[in-house]
């Protein structure tokens, strides 16, 4: 019994100490919320302390707590939070006669507190978390299906590692383009929607009443609450004759169209030379298949990254990933072969 007690007494340090570490890189209402889960985590850790004999000390932080605690201040909350979220879904006091119905509860209520704060990391990194991704597995899908065709072709190991420079280049170049184009297009079009009200527009609303103009607001994304009281502070302000008053649009969730271009350039590129890297040292079948291996780790750990952000399961995510990758290098590698003996 003593054993299962330091156990549930290490895991409970960990969660706590986890739980400060995260606190310590957010402020306002997050760093409350990670403080206030790492005392309940405490009072956790104190009743199975109370069940241990008294000379026992309690246990140094283990490898998994100092592994999350230098994920947090590395990367940040997000990786974390979403491997906390696994944990805590995972919970098991409900069948633990000696743990208090109380602790139970806690647990539930953590697993859905965590999943919360991870979502709202989640929504704040959604932009450069879907480029990154996106980009990287893009470079690694399309440069090996093109490095394995013109394998399947039978090409010299010369001729497929230009081409495969060739589309890293042509490749990132075009994710950057597009992407430059499709965030500065996003900013185009809210800059055109982000009007002043003339004058005499303001005049009249101001005869009758604020309702129709906090209308904007709540299509901008206010709640009927704050949209009315935006649209009062905005019909309350004195006349400008040189300009109505702007309409705020709120924070800029556009970003810059060339840190999105610059950002998806470089995870495309990442993802494509991975593919070419062997060509470099070797050549003929060992560069393929050392291709073919390598291409499977980085989309295998692609997936599974989606799957520790997003809360859902690792090796699943992992080897979809996977197997989307490999199905479209099969494709490209026969098709290869018909094209090659074909022409050939």
């Amino acid at each position: 019994m003593a054993g299962r007690y330091r156990r549930r007494l290490a895991q409970e340090q960990h969660a706590a100490a986890v739980y400060r570490a995260l606190a310590a890189k957010r402020t306002g209402e997050d760093r409350e919320i990670l403080l206030a889960l790492a005392r309940a985590e405490e009072r956790h850790a104190a009743h199975w302390s109370a069940k241990l004999h008294p000379q026992e000390r309690a246990a140094s932080p283990g490898w998994r707590t100092r592994l999350f605690g230098w994920l947090a201040r590395r990367l940040g909350s997000l990786v974390v939070l979403g491997l906390v979220q696994r944990a805590e879904a995972a919970g098991d006091y409900d069948a633990d006669a000696e743990a208090t119905p109380a602790m139970a509860a806690d647990e539930r209520v953590h697993a859905l507190v965590v999943a919360e704060l991870a979502q709202r990391q989640r929504a704040r990194a959604s932009g450069w978390f879907r480029a990154a991704v996106f980009g990287a597995n893009d470079g690694l899908v399309s440069n090996f299906s093109l490095v394995a065709g013109m394998a399947g072709a039978g090409t010299s190991s010369e001729i497929i590692l230009l081409t495969g420079l060739a589309g890293l280049l042509a490749g990132a170049l075009s994710m950057a383009a597009g992407e430059y184009v499709s965030v500065r297009s996003q900013r185009e079009l809210l800059e055109a929607t982000a009007d002043v009200l003339d004058p005499a527009t303001l005049a009249t609303l101001r005869d009758h009443e604020a309702h129709e103009l906090a209308l904007v607001f709540r299509a901008r994304g206010l709640s009927p609450e704050e949209a009315e009281q935006r649209a009062e502070a905005l019909l309350g302000q004195p006349d400008d004759p040189a300009a109505g008053p702007e309409l705020e649009a709120g924070e800029d969730v556009v970003g810059s169209a060339w840190a999105a271009a610059g950002s998806s350039f470089v995870a495309f590129a990442t993802g494509a030379v991975v593919p070419v890297l062997p060509f470099f040292v070797t050549s003929g079948r060992p560069a393929i298949v050392a291709a073919a291996v390598l291409v499977g780790l980085a989309l295998f750990a692609t997936g599974a990254t989606v799957g520790v952000l997003t809360g859902g399961p690792l090796v699943r995510r992992g080897l979809r990933q996977l197997a989307i990758g490999a199905g479209a290098a099969v494709v490209t590698y026969a098709l290869g072969r018909v094209f090659g003996a074909t022409l050939g």
